[in-house]
């Protein structure tokens, strides 16, 4: 795998990070308003329970995965400024050949 080619990897990676966090914040937002709803007339105490457990468990995967993409984010930031030079030779020279 060419410099090139593990950059975009990691921006790949970057990417669906991002992506995942974007799932997790949905489900804290569809598990919210179920509680509401749950509050607002139904006062299931299976619903409350069960709910308030998986908002925390899945409010700690988002705080994991904010963690993990800002690691891995600024891991891709540093390898595209050490690498900056050889992946625009490289993506350059892929353009060259593909006008040939």
């Amino acid at each position: 795998m060419d410099k090139a080619q593990k950059f975009e990897l990691m921006n790949k990676v970057v990417r669906e990070l991002e992506d995942l966090q974007n799932s997790q914040t949905a489900l804290i937002t569809k598990i919210s308003q179920i509680e509401v709803d749950n509050m607002n007339g139904l006062n299931d105490s299976t619903l409350e329970k069960n709910l308030s457990n998986m908002h925390s468990k899945i409010a700690e995967n988002v705080d994991s995965i904010n963690d993990i993409f800002s690691y891995f984010e600024s891991k891709r930031d540093e390898y595209g400024e050490k690498n900056g030079a050889a992946i625009a030779a490289i993506e350059a020279a892929a353009a060259v050949e593909a006008v040939k």
